[in-house]
């Protein structure tokens, strides 16, 4: 469970909390619980949250409150609104305050936890991994050098450039059109140019590529060992 994603629910409905809790965990998401606004400004100073889901009515400070307060504060947690059903105004306050989403109660769920799932997809980003290795050649992003043992593959400025896109979204088809824009004076036609020197001094055989596929209607997909 150390590696599970880790959700805050703040409701005063004690029966709502513990049902949400169990719901939750049993699908894989650690989850830790807040009868309202104070307590969880607390715990939101002991732990970092992937996902706070805020009961609008609660006594007090309510989670539109919280929430702006959040928001004003500089913190960025994904947060997800529970509101009554029908309060159009309270969704809309709560998205121009910064929501990333809303469900009206009473709610299954299951949608819950799609919506969940949904954010978490969204804002959850893992950062590219330093080095990837392609048939005995390293790629360290972070120092922007191709090796091969020892020695130092020699790349062209395009070439580093164009093989540092691929690898931040290694596994991922980048269509030649992003990879153009992002290229300083490039085209999409150029940038097949450059992949076709890339793959003279990445693949085992050029012709038939292993590491620089070509994603056909898209563009490129860069696949480590």
């Amino acid at each position: 469970m150390s590696d599970a994603q880790h959700i805050l629910v703040v409701d005063d409905d004690n029966r709502i909390r513990d049902l949400l809790k169990k719901y939750l965990v049993r699908n894989g998401l650690r989850v830790t619980a807040a009868a309202d606004a104070a307590s969880a400004r607390k715990l939101m100073t002991t732990f970092d949250f992937d996902l706070a889901i805020l009961d609008i009515m609660m006594p007090g400070e309510t989670g539109l409150e919280l929430l702006a307060s959040l928001r004003s504060a500089g913190k960025h947690v994904p947060v997800l609104l529970l509101t009554a059903k029908g309060e159009t105004g309270d969704r809309i306050e709560g998205l121009k305050a910064g929501a990333d989403d809303y469900l009206s109660k009473p709610f299954e769920p299951e949608e819950l936890l799609l919506r969940i799932n949904a954010i978490l997809r969204r804002t959850h980003v893992e950062p590219p991994p330093e080095e990837i290795e392609m048939s005995g050649l390293v790629f360290n992003a972070k120092h922007q050098e191709l090796t091969s043992g020892a020695r130092r593959v020699r790349l062209t400025e395009a070439e580093l450039h164009l093989l540092s896109m691929l690898a931040a979204k290694a596994g991922e088809a980048v269509s030649r059109e992003e990879l153009a824009s992002k290229s300083p004076n490039s085209t999409e036609r150029s940038i097949d140019v450059q992949v076709t020197r890339l793959r003279r001094k990445i693949e085992p055989d050029p012709r038939q590529p292993i590491h620089i596929q070509t994603v056909r209607g898209i563009g490129y997909r860069l696949m480590p060992d």
